[in-house]
C-alpha cells in the first residue's frame, strides 16, 4: 500500500469519531446527479477512494449499483464497516487501487491529499473503457465573520498540509491525457450544526486532530471563545457554515 501522508494518517485516526458524527454529508442533488452521471444501477460496479468514514459510501449503496470502499486508515475504515455493512470495504490507497476493474470511482473531501498523477493512472488502469471519474467537494460558499475568525485562528497549524482550498489538486485532472475534460456542478448544501458538533468539526481537520493532546485542547478552548462571545454566534445553540456540495466528472480516455 503506497504512504498516507502523516498528518493525514495520525489526525484522522485520531479524530475518525468527530469526522463521522460532526462533518457533513453531500446534498441530495448532487448524489442525484452522480448517480445519473456515472449510471450507478445493478449491474455496474462503482469504487469509492478514500472513503473514510463513508459519508458518501452509503448514499451510493441506494442505486443498486456493487459499492467497493477503499480506505487507507484503520480507524476510519473501522466506522466505514459498522455504518455501510453491505458494502465490499478494503484496505488501500488511491495511488494503487486493490481492485482489478469498475465502471465509476469517487474521490469525496479527499483528492488534494493524493499523487494526482499516480492516482489517474491507477484510476485508469481500474476503469472500463470509458468509465468515469467523480471528485466531490463540499465547498463552504461563503465565510461568515465568525468562521473566518476561526480559520485564522488555526491556518497557522496547517503547515505543508494540503488542503482543497489550495487548488494544487486540479492540476493533475485538468492536464492528465488519461481522462476528458471534467464536467463541474454545483448542489446548495448549507451545514447546521450545535456549538458541540461545531467544535467537533473542526476537530475532525486533519492538522487539528494530530495536534498533541495538550495543544489541541488548548486551540479548542480559543475556537470555543469564539463562539461564545462572536456577535453572530454569542448565544446560539446552533451555527449554520454556508456551503454547497461540488461535483465533476471526467471520463476515462
Amino acid at each position: 500500500m503506497s504512504p498516507v501522508h502523516p498528518t493525514a494518517a495520525t489526525g484522522f485516526a485520531n479524530s475518525a469519531d468527530d469526522y463521522e458524527r460532526a462533518r457533513p454529508s453531500y446534498a441530495a442533488a448532487a448524489v442525484t446527479f452522480l448517480g445519473e452521471a456515472l449510471d450507478l444501477r445493478p449491474g455496474r460496479t462503482v469504487v469509492d477512494v478514500a472513503a473514510g468514514t463513508g459519508k458518501l459510501t452509503r448514499l451510493l449503496v441506494p442505486s443498486g449499483a456493487e459499492v467497493i470502499a477503499v480506505e487507507p486508515v484503520d480507524e476510519m475504515r473501522a466506522i466505514l464497516r459498522a455504518q455501510c455493512p453491505t458494502v465490499d470495504v478494503r484496505a488501500g490507497t488511491a495511488e494503487d487501487l486493490p481492485v482489478s476493474e469498475a465502471d465509476a470511482i469517487t474521490v469525496a473531501q479527499a483528492f488534494h491529499w493524493l499523487d494526482g498523477p499516480a492516482a489517474l493512472a491507477s484510476f485508469h488502469r481500474v476503469l472500463r473503457p470509458g468509465g468515469r471519474l467523480a471528485v466531490v467537494y463540499n465547498e463552504r460558499t461563503s465565510q461568515p465573520g465568525w468562521v473566518a475568525d476561526v480559520y485564522a485562528l488555526i491556518r497557522g497549524l496547517r503547515s505543508e498540509v494540503p488542503q482543497r482550498e489550495d487548488g494544487d489538486w486540479k492540476a493533475a485532472l485538468w492536464q492528465s491525457e488519461l481522462f476528458g475534460p471534467a464536467e463541474r456542478r454545483e448542489f446548495a448544501n448549507p451545514h447546521t450544526l450545535s456549538r458541540e458538533l461545531a467544535l467537533a468539526r473542526f476537530r475532525s481537520l486533519s492538522y487539528v486532530g494530530a495536534l498533541p493532546e495538550d495543544r489541541q485542547r488548548a486551540v479548542l478552548e480559543e475556537i470555543a471563545e469564539i463562539l461564545d462571545t462572536h456577535p453572530d454566534t454569542r448565544g446560539l445553540s446552533s451555527v449554520v457554515i454556508p456551503q454547497h456540495t461540488a461535483v465533476w466528472v471526467s471520463t476515462r480516455r
